[in-house]
């Protein structure tokens, strides 16, 4: 994909959308996989996530402006599907956000495919407890490395508001891993 232009009309046009969607799938399917888990905890229901969010950027392609890069376009879709889904479960279990990001955490050692120790479980609890604005932020840097820049794009806010959320967010983890 040397030139994002020419690759978003191929997405555009009818008859070269099925074989470029096939490839942005398989440049985008694995880096968005993480994000939206990194978000929803659970393999199956970001597995869920992630088919939505490529249906809705396959049937939504013709509205991308170019405002920013195609990957923050699509993060910003896969990030509001996330946070869609963690409130259809709220509002199903009847619980809050919070209780819920806690109830994810809580079954991560159940997921046949969590991989991580006591200290990656410990970290999860962490980021559990934090704002959701924050644990995006803090997800997005830490674990995936995002830039500041791209992550002003996906989440449409400054890029010093998501510097002062990470510190933040890094400060409360810190407190948690530090307490008995």
């Amino acid at each position: 994909m040397d030139n994002e232009q020419d690759f978003i009309q191929l997405l555009s046009n009818s008859s070269t959308k099925e074989a470029a969607f096939k490839e942005l799938l398989k440049l985008y399917k694995e880096r968005l996989y993480w994000h939206i888990r990194h978000i929803v905890k659970s393999h199956d229901d970001a597995d869920d996530v992630l088919q939505n969010t490529f249906i809705k950027i396959y049937k939504n392609i013709h509205n991308f402006k170019g405002d920013s890069k195609l990957y923050s376009w699509m993060y910003r879709i896969a990030t509001n599907e996330s946070i869609t889904h963690i409130n259809k479960n709220a509002k199903r279990l009847n619980i809050s956000n919070e209780e819920t990001h806690q109830h994810l955490v809580n079954n991560i050692k159940a997921d046949v495919y969590f991989e991580g120790d006591t200290i990656q479980y410990k970290l999860q609890q962490a980021i559990a407890r934090l704002p959701e604005k924050q644990q995006m932020v803090f997800n997005m840097k830490y674990f995936q490395d995002i830039k500041y820049k791209e992550m002003s794009d996906i989440l449409e806010t400054s890029e010093g508001a998501l510097k002062a959320s990470y510190h933040i967010a890094v400060k409360k983890i810190e407190a948690f891993l530090t307490q008995d």
